[in-house]
């Protein structure tokens, strides 16, 4: 489990592949050797193990699953990525709950700076639309986000100084590929009102049918 607060903005250095499963470098100013073998890191969002580290990289096995299923399969050699160890129990929930998991690949649309911070459009795979809400969390590339519109297949993401700064959205080129994963609670309402195949959302309808206005 992770919260979407980035530690650390890395590199990709290395990706070897064999059959079903890989292996990714990724060069990093966290304190890759007293990381523990076996520990998960999120990569981009991505929830990988850790399997071996230098002083200044890290090593993960991936699954074919997952290469093509994120954008870790395609992601150029040195390619900038996010980084985040997992939640120790007793640590500040500052950003939400997210948990490496990816839901689906989208795509950045747009940045526009809105006084001191900025607005990002990312498009979002439209099956996972249904547990999208103005206000509520989403996770780009692991970064903890909150939803300030929704239009279509675009989200709009309200961005503070920091966050700009800290991650790598700052430079994410046009028409980047992103790792999208949406709120657990979300996903959790939508499997309780039975609405797991739809993509259009609550109804006052469907909330009716259950009870629930």
């Amino acid at each position: 489990m992770f919260t979407g607060l980035i530690e650390d903005v890395g590199w990709l250095r290395q990706r070897r592949l064999s059959g079903a499963s890989g292996v990714l470098t990724v060069e990093t100013h966290l304190p890759a050797a007293d990381i523990d073998l076996g520990a998960s890191v999120a990569v981009n969002g991505v929830c990988l193990t850790k399997v071996s580290a230098s002083a200044t990289q890290l090593t993960f096995d991936v699954s074919r699953t997952t290469l093509d299923t994120t954008t870790l399969g395609a992601l150029p050699l040195g390619a900038r990525v996010n980084l985040e160890q997992a939640l120790r129990v007793g640590d500040r929930m500052g950003g939400h709950m997210v948990q490496g998991h990816v839901d689906g690949v989208g795509r950045f649309v747009e940045r526009r700076q809105v006084g001191a911070s900025w607005e990002y459009t990312f498009t979002v795979p439209t099956a996972r639309l249904a547990e999208v809400v103005e206000k509520g969390s989403i996770a780009i590339d692991g970064i903890s986000l909150t939803v300030a519109r929704l239009a279509h297949a675009n989200v709009t993401v309200a961005v503070v100084p920091h966050t700009h700064k800290a991650t790598h959205l700052h430079a994410l080129p046009s028409a980047a590929p992103v790792n999208v994963e949406t709120d657990i609670i979300g996903k959790y309402v939508r499997r309780a009102l039975g609405l797991q195949g739809e993509s259009s959302g609550l109804t006052l309808d469907k909330l009716k049918a259950h009870g629930l206005a």
